[in-house]
């Protein structure tokens, strides 16, 4: 990304998930694929932890993190791009909220609120998962603005934490 193109950039935040085969692995590809594409900086990561399926529960237990990645990509073409990088590493969608090799969740664009047949910015289910407030709130907690308190106080109002583990600390 040139100079010109960090100064408007903008940062989103993107939840990375994998629960088939070498789970550790598709997530670094995908973290890999993200800075790969013109326009995309993966500028922090949270730790990596463990989590059972929801929804679909026959299967086996999910790696997940979030990155924040700096991005002149307008959000529904971000989404596309997110999209375009789950197929490249394996992705079907066979069975609603079933096994994956990856998942890319768009999570937040900036203080972007958007709505579309495609998109809702910020994710409408986010709220309700600890395996995505968690390292959500690790990567947001060195902000400690408005969005990493609201981050923090859905988090403390959730229950079912206990089904996170930490799998790997950031680096």
């Amino acid at each position: 990304m040139t100079a010109e193109e960090r100064a408007r950039s903008i940062a989103a935040y993107v939840a990375l998930g994998s629960n088939i085969d070498n789970r550790e692995q598709f997530l670094q590809d995908a973290i890999t694929a993200l800075n790969e594409e013109s326009g995309i900086v993966v500028t922090g990561l949270s730790s990596i932890y463990e989590t059972e399926p929801v929804g679909y529960v026959d299967q086996s237990a999910f790696l997940n993190m979030v990155v924040q990645i700096q991005t002149v990509i307008p959000a529904e073409d971000l989404l596309f791009t997110l999209l375009a990088i789950e197929n490249r590493l394996g992705r079907k969608r066979d069975v609603r909220w079933g096994p994956r090799t990856i998942d890319l969740d768009l999570l937040l664009y900036g203080d972007e609120r958007l709505t579309t047949p495609d998109l809702i910015i910020p994710h409408p289910r986010m709220h309700e998962r600890a395996f995505v407030l968690v390292p959500l709130s690790e990567v947001l907690c060195e902000r400690q603005d408005a969005a990493f308190e609201f981050i923090s106080a859905q988090l403390e109002k959730l229950e079912g934490k206990e089904g996170v583990v930490l799998w790997k600390k950031a680096q």
